[in-house]
């Protein structure tokens, strides 16, 4: 029996500061179907280097993160 495993963006979360919570999925499948799926989660914090992100994860950071959401981010948590 052959296993075959997909890695997935399941879900991404916008908070209210700009904040993005990624979910990951992955998922093993054999010959029956779905065998196990395991969750991984991040947090991308407004103007962080994204650039290791899937397209889809770049395309809502891009219309998430203006230039003022960027900018009242760092202002509220300096140290980030």
């Amino acid at each position: 029996m052959a296993l075959t495993e997909r890695t997935t963006v399941s879900a991404m979360t916008i908070l209210e500061d700009g904040q993005i919570e990624v979910r990951r999925s992955r998922r093993v499948f054999g010959a029956t179907g779905l065998i196990g799926e395991r969750y991984h989660r991040e947090v991308l914090l407004p103007g962080q280097n994204i650039s290791a992100q899937p397209p889809q994860v770049k395309a809502i950071c891009a219309v998430v993160w203006t230039p003022n959401v960027i900018a009242a981010f760092r202002a509220a948590h300096p140290n980030n």
